[in-house]
């Protein structure tokens, strides 16, 4: 077959005889040679390798817009691309499915994928999960960045009211933008220790004071410690609420729901005490003031707002719901079994101490967990045998899903820690490419340089773009910052 008007190809028929399904064509990616055959490229004629089979006969133009390079000779195809992605992308040509090896970055090899024109949905399900989770990494790289190029950016567009609500979010909830926001975290955590040492000291006896009636009550002194920490706590939570930017996800945010839960039983106690007893009797008050005061105990978890300790431990739970279910599960079944087989071995005694089997319950609870109150003991042999293989199953039954649940906790708090430090490199990277004057170039400029390299059949050496760099498209969108994630090579 010989391609019209260019004496290269004079391999080729101009009449296009050849049938693409016989057509042999050979590619060479990063060094690496295959060689394909029509037939089992055209399986998928949307690929760019199925569009190599029939590109010949539209000319230069045709041929350099799927490739790089291309020896007419041999008729081999020249790409600049990953060779080890490449050999697990035609595997979609023999076995309709493609897996991802091992030390291949999830993200570059969907860039491949897309430069090959090859669908996602080949990808197996296992390689697609790796795919989501890299996904949500970078998105919380990019919302980490954003965060806090958006602190340190100044709009001057903005009114003086949003700056100084600006200005008030950073110093409450961000301890790290300043010396005196560090001061005031400290100043929060002591008064949140107070508070809670207060809260225990004025339940013993010898601290409390005797009123008019009788009737004992916290120290004066213990009481204005208190209403200085919920003034503290109120004015906290009201300056927080005022300066946030989406004030209905703060108001449902948990942390701030425990925070009100720290300060709602103060007000309402005060409100019932010199309200209350016009409305209902002195009793009913007092009893409804100290189930409030006991809800004060709440506060004792604003802590996990100035630890990051146990915000990891929290987000680790609830990613171990699942173990935590078998936990459940795996005691459950064991304390039906053993409480009803305890009462059942236990009737023969004429002095038994499991009188039903829910009452058995409790004793079953005490032995599989290994606590043993010796409130409720069996007295007979089987009874003593139940109880040993008890809390024999108990031990292996908590120690199974423990592993797991630890797991957890150590992956995700080293997942927070990488994410962190590559946050913190893609700002570093950012200030070098501002310092060389490079922040501010946009994508399109990239393309425009690289498409005037491929006026050619080859590229120009004024600049190469290389199509696995992976960027942080939700910064690249509107702040054009272009720089290449580090974490993921």
């Amino acid at each position: 077959i010989k391609m019209a008007g260019d004496s290269r190809f004079s391999d080729l028929d101009t009449d296009g005889s050849e049938k693409s399904e016989e057509m042999e064509i050979v590619v060479n990616v990063g060094g690496v040679r295959q060689v394909f055959y029509g037939d089992n490229l055209n399986q998928y004629p949307g690929t760019r390798l199925a569009e190599l089979v029939n590109c010949l006969s539209g000319g230069y133009d045709s041929i350099f817009s799927l490739c790089d390079d291309y020896d007419p000779g041999k008729r081999e195809f020249y790409f600049d691309r990953d060779p080890d992605a490449f050999k697990c992308i035609i595997d979609v040509y023999y076995f309709g499915e493609i897996h991802m090896k091992k030390g291949i970055c999830p993200i570059c090899f969907k860039n491949e994928m897309e430069f090959w024109k090859v669908d996602l949905k080949f990808l197996d399900d296992c390689c697609k999960a790796h795919l989501s989770e890299k996904k949500e990494e970078l998105e919380e790289i990019a919302r980490r960045v954003q965060l806090i190029l958006d602190d340190l950016g100044v709009d001057a567009s903005e009114s003086h009211w949003k700056r100084c609500q600006k200005c008030i979010w950073k110093f409450l909830e961000k301890p790290e933008s300043s010396y005196p926001a560090r001061v005031i975290a400290v100043l929060s955590f002591l008064f949140i220790l107070i508070s809670s040492v207060v809260m225990c000291v004025g339940t013993i006896p010898d601290m409390q004071v005797v009123d008019a009636e009788g009737n004992r009550m916290e120290h004066p002194t213990l009481d204005s410690i208190e209403t200085a920490c919920i003034g503290w706590f109120t004015m906290e939570y009201v300056l927080r609420l005022i300066s946030s930017p989406n004030k209905l996800h703060f108001a449902l945010s948990f942390m701030n729901i425990v925070d009100v839960l720290a300060i709602l039983p103060f007000y309402v106690s005060l409100t019932l005490t010199h309200l209350g007893a016009k409305l209902m009797e002195l009793s009913n008050v007092q009893q409804a003031v100290q189930a409030l005061r006991i809800m004060r105990i709440a506060r004792i978890f604003k802590l996990a707002r100035h630890s990051s300790g146990l915000q990891t431990l929290t987000y680790a739970l609830k990613r171990s719901f699942k173990e935590l279910g078998l936990l459940l599960m795996y005691l459950a079944v064991g304390i039906f079994v053993f409480s009803a087989l305890g009462y059942t071995m236990e009737q023969s005694h004429p002095e038994t101490l499991f009188k039903s089997i829910p009452q058995s319950f409790w004793w079953a609870i005490i032995t599989m967990t290994t606590v043993g109150y010796g409130d409720i003991y069996p007295k007979t042999t089987l009874g003593k045998l139940n109880a040993a293989i008890s809390f024999l199953c108990g031990v292996i039954a908590i120690a199974l899903p423990i592993h797991p649940i630890i797991n957890n906790f150590v992956r995700y708090y080293n997942k927070q820690r990488v994410l962190e430090t590559a946050a913190k490199h893609e700002l570093e990277l950012m200030e070098l490419n501002s310092a060389e004057g490079k922040a501010t170039g946009s994508r399109s400029e990239l393309e425009d340089l690289s498409r005037e390299g491929k006026e050619g059949p080859f590229y120009s050496s004024r600049i190469k773009v290389s199509h696995s760099d992976t960027f942080i498209h939700l910064l690249s969108e509107e702040k054009h910052y272009r720089t290449r994630l580090q974490s993921c090579k």
